[in-house]
């Protein structure tokens, strides 16, 4: 028993057990903060621009009978189909996979190590000297470059 504990210790100590614990975490309170972004901020300004259509709402009653809502459809204890309430969750699903595509390739950008300087110098092609990058004729071996 002791020697599986060790091994569980052992395991549990890693740093990438760690880090993941960590990502984890960490994506659990960055997940409230796009689903707030996307149904606070974005949603409402979809359902504005669709003419405040409530998806949610959208359904096709399987008794043929007419229901304002779906919550009415079912409180009448209808079969509905619910598709508006699919159509929800993709747009919400496209809006959030966006938001963090774009700020992931924020991140990226900031992570993006500077360019290289210009270089200064070339080879000289007859004598393989190192010589300034605008010289017209090498200092080393007086070739005309």
């Amino acid at each position: 028993m002791g020697k599986i504990l060790q091994e569980f210790k052992t395991f549990i100590m890693r740093g990438n057990v760690i880090d993941m614990a960590v990502g984890v975490i960490i994506g659990g309170a960055f997940t409230g903060i796009v689903n707030s972004l996307v149904n606070d901020i974005i949603m409402p300004v979809i359902t504005l621009v669709t003419g405040k259509i409530n998806f949610t709402d959208l359904m096709i009653p399987l008794d043929g009978n007419t229901y304002p809502t779906l919550k009415a459809a079912q409180d009448a204890g209808a079969a509905v189909l619910a598709y508006g309430n699919f159509i929800q969750l993709v747009v919400q699903f496209l809006l959030t996979a966006f938001i963090i595509f774009m700020v992931i390739k924020g991140i990226n950008k900031l992570h993006k190590p500077a360019p290289a300087p210009e270089p200064t110098t070339k080879t000289c092609p007859y004598c393989k000297s190192e010589i300034h990058k605008d010289a017209v004729k090498c200092p080393h071996c007086a070739s005309e470059l």
